[in-house]
């Protein structure tokens, strides 16, 4: 009887846990889940690609060799976009990552270099936060990047997709764009969200020390992800 009564007990604290969220996740993916829509590939979409290169002043952003910002409070970057390296610093870690050359990466806790497996790991993981972290930095001056394929939707704006080199997934982006051509907003379909479709907001624009145009904050669901701390130099 006892045991019984654990059971009871433990399948009830799991549904109290698990329903609210599982409602919560029916609920944002019957309101939000879209399918990849379809787009036409050529002059026009590179056009569109353009503008809204033009209306971000693509050269500024070029010619900015330093960027530095916060992502959430949490992770803090140095970039140094003519090197192709960047220091990832969060809690006690310190990575140096070369975006050319791996095997240069170097990793760090309390200032003294870690080697090894736990080496290893911190890379990893400082590469995972720059790919997702710089995303919401600098996507849209990306949009001619190598097996990048750009496609104009009619009535909505431009989407591009990023095939993973020699992988079968793919990352698709459509950016909404205002009448110069300024995005301001994405809807995304990428294997690391559940939902299709979900739309963040690309709104808090700044002019940078160099220049170049960046992001502050994107508005995504019910939460905000804020960037902090933004320098750049030329």
């Amino acid at each position: 009887m006892r045991f019984k009564k654990i059971i009871k007990i433990s399948i009830g604290v799991i549904i109290f846990f698990t329903l609210p969220s599982l409602l919560l996740y029916g609920f944002v993916y019957f309101k939000y889940n879209e399918e990849l829509p379809t787009g036409l590939q050529g002059d026009k979409a590179d056009a569109l690609a353009y503008k809204m290169l033009n209306a971000l002043d693509y050269e500024a952003f070029e010619n900015t060799d330093y960027i530095e910002w916060t992502f959430k409070k949490r992770r803090h970057y140095k970039w140094y976009k003519n090197e192709n390296n960047c220091d990832v610093h969060w809690k006690d870690y310190k990575v140096n990552i070369n975006l050319k050359d791996a095997s240069l990466n170097k990793a760090y806790v309390h200032g003294f270099i870690i080697e090894g497996d736990v080496g290893e790991e911190l890379i990893e993981k400082a590469v995972k936060y720059f790919k997702n972290d710089s995303f919401w930095l600098v996507a849209p001056y990306n949009v001619f990047d190598e097996g990048a394929e750009r496609r104009l939707v009619k009535n909505q704006g431009l989407l591009v997709t990023y095939k993973e080199e020699n992988a079968k997934t793919q990352n698709s982006y459509l950016w909404l764009l205002d009448e110069e051509g300024k995005p301001n907003a994405v809807k995304m379909w990428t294997p690391l969200l559940p939902i299709n479709g979900l739309e963040a907001s690309w709104t808090d624009w700044i002019i940078t020390e160099s220049g170049a145009q960046l992001p502050t904050n994107h508005r995504f669901i019910f939460s905000n992800l804020g960037i902090q701390n933004l320098k750049t130099s030329l």
